[in-house]
């Protein structure tokens, strides 16, 4: 008599993979409810934006960026700072310069080097825009923590914070 051997399915496959990779489960739970809390948050703050403002969250980063940087950077100072890879950073600017929100202009000091700049146009649209996001945040994600459980996600959240740099 032969006995029917089953393959495991997919789900328990991957729920032996995890049980290996993280004995016990531990910190699994964490991992899933910030992944989750940053999508929804990331995906209700930018259509927020959107709808409100008309500035997508990565256009809103990249004037931001510029305002905490004095008002200009190098390119590839600001895709260092903001939230976008370097490949989408020139096609974002491209836009923005468009739109009359920021200048492109060679750097003095080095022909290779590009200043990216906020116009006054760009500036009156980030005034008009923080108060908007902010609002955002503050509903969806300061208003239901307290100040302790604030204080213990930052500070959780800057251990395991490895690199700010994107692309």
């Amino acid at each position: 008599m032969q006995v029917a051997t089953t393959n495991p399915g997919p789900a328990e496959v991957v729920d032996d993979l995890i049980g290996d990779a993280l004995p016990g489960r531990r910190g699994l739970g964490a991992w899933r409810a910030f992944i989750r809390a940053h999508a929804s948050l990331m995906r209700d703050l930018a259509t927020d934006l959107a709808t409100k403002t008309g500035l997508t969250l990565g256009d809103y980063d990249v004037l931001a960026q510029l305002a905490k940087g004095g008002g200009g950077l190098r390119m590839s100072e600001l895709a260092a700072r903001a939230f976008s890879s370097r490949s989408g950073m020139t096609r974002r600017i491209d836009r923005l310069v468009e739109e009359g929100l920021v200048s492109r202009a060679g750097a003095e000091s080095d022909a290779r080097g590009v200043i990216v700049a906020l116009t006054d146009a760009g500036l009156e649209r980030l005034i008009d825009t923080v108060p908007v996001h902010l609002r955002g945040v503050a509903e969806r994600f300061v208003e239901p923590l307290d100040d302790e459980e604030l204080g213990v996600l930052e500070r959780a959240l800057e251990k395991v914070t490895v690199d700010c740099t994107f692309g």
